[in-house]
């Protein structure tokens, strides 16, 4: 257990970033699960709206380094070529 005042602030605030970090992971988890329910349902329409959603929270993500800026693009790019083949 911590002691001194700076390391019992210090855990406040680990708790509640970690807090914050897996409702991020969460809601990008949602929104890929939606997204490829809509491929495969082959909805084009409300895959590229889930697409465009996750794209900008990917992007939020990264930049708030929840996730590594890699990773973010990596998910990017192979679900933005599932939904591109889907407009073919």
């Amino acid at each position: 257990m911590a002691h001194t005042p700076s390391a019992i602030k210090h855990l406040r605030q680990t708790t509640k970033r970690t807090e914050r970090n897996i409702a991020v992971k969460k809601n990008i988890t949602y929104l890929k699960r939606q997204l490829l329910k809509s491929i495969t349902a082959k909805d084009v329409t409300k895959a590229k709206d889930w697409f465009a959603q996750l794209v900008k929270f990917l992007d939020k993500a990264a930049l708030k380094n929840v996730i590594k800026k890699n990773t973010a693009s990596r998910n990017k790019s192979r679900l933005s070529k599932r939904v591109n083949e889907m407009g073919k």
